[in-house]
């Protein structure tokens, strides 16, 4: 076998393996967007209950909407930040890490993917309402 047969064969190999390892990073930015999305979720909609009895005001209650936030998380195994945005919405940054199957032959071990997401809380039948 020649020499440019043996490196020919070694960069289709490599750029194969780089195909399928993009392929798992596009898989775990999509992972990290949807479990961002659901986190924040999950925290939107803790609505503080004196608040909203008392006085007819609908924001979140803040400590409970991050409990939440963090709970969803750590319950799929994902590691991430959690913060308020403001009175009614929660802001969730996830990062995942994923094994890489073929680049880790030219050193690249690990595939890693963010997501974020912000969730607002709407009251009202007719779209957003600000008390």
């Amino acid at each position: 076998m020649s020499v440019f047969a043996v490196i020919i064969t070694l960069v289709v190999v490599v750029f194969f393996g780089a195909v399928v390892d993009f392929e798992q990073v596009l898989e775990a930015r999509q992972d990290a967007d949807t479990v961002a999305q659901e986190a924040a979720r999950a925290g939107a909609g803790r609505v503080d209950p004196n608040r909203a009895y008392a006085r007819g005001q609908f924001v979140v209650d803040r400590e409970a909407a991050i409990r939440a936030a963090r709970s969803y998380l750590r319950s799929g195994g994902y590691s991430g930040t959690v913060a308020m945005a403001g009175t009614r919405a929660i802001h969730v940054h996830v990062t995942t890490i994923r094994p890489a199957r073929f680049l880790s032959v030219i050193g690249i071990s690990v595939l890693r993917a963010e997501g974020t997401a912000t969730a607002n809380l709407t009251t009202g039948v007719e779209g957003p309402h600000q008390p």
